[in-house]
């Protein structure tokens, strides 16, 4: 039965930018294009869930994304096939929504789609929203300290502290589930 990632996109693949919507300003993080190439080695599914409410406020439309989507894509160089889908959430945090994290729905889909068990799905990110993501939806959460704010500041003083492990780059991460039985 394969594995299942979905990664952030923003802080834990490419360098987080605010209200990111110009192609030309996406750079890989370190280590990213061999975490990228380690999954994909071991037929490990992988999806993106991305929270983009600079959309619904209007500072960039949906298109902008996507093409930040496609300059990432370019830049790994793995051709257009490396993810099996982007989930781009545009809502706002206090817009009713149907995707935006740390909404379970898009998990429970790929739970579904791929017919895996929740052991199976892991969720990589670099916020505080990618573990409540797995935690909402009951499957492996694993956290990256290369976005804006450390995530071990952010996790301090929350339930979530001890539930998850974290690493100072994506490719640690990356090792951790290609190494999880």
């Amino acid at each position: 039965m394969n594995k299942v990632v979905v990664l952030d996109r923003d802080g834990t693949l490419i360098k987080h930018i605010p209200y990111l919507h110009d192609p030309s300003q996406v750079s890989l993080l370190p280590g990213v294009k061999a975490g990228i190439q380690n999954l994909m080695r071991d037929n490990i599914i992988i999806y993106i869930h991305t929270n983009q409410s600079g959309i619904n406020r209007g500072y960039f439309n949906y298109s902008e994304a996507v093409k930040c989507n496609e300059a990432l894509i370019d830049l790994l160089g793995f051709g257009s096939k490396v993810f099996q889908s982007i989930c781009i959430a545009p809502e706002m945090p206090d817009e009713d929504s149907l995707y935006r994290k740390p909404l379970p729905n898009f998990g429970l889909e790929i739970l579904k789609e791929n017919n895996i068990t929740k052991e199976k799905l892991f969720y990589i990110g670099d916020s505080l929203c990618d573990l409540m993501t797995a935690h909402e939806i009951g499957c492996k959460g694993v956290g990256v300290n290369t976005g804006i704010k450390k995530l071990t500041q952010q996790i301090k003083g929350n339930d979530y502290c001890g539930n998850y492990p974290i690493f100072d780059s994506f490719l640690e991460a990356v090792s951790h589930v290609t190494s999880d039985q």
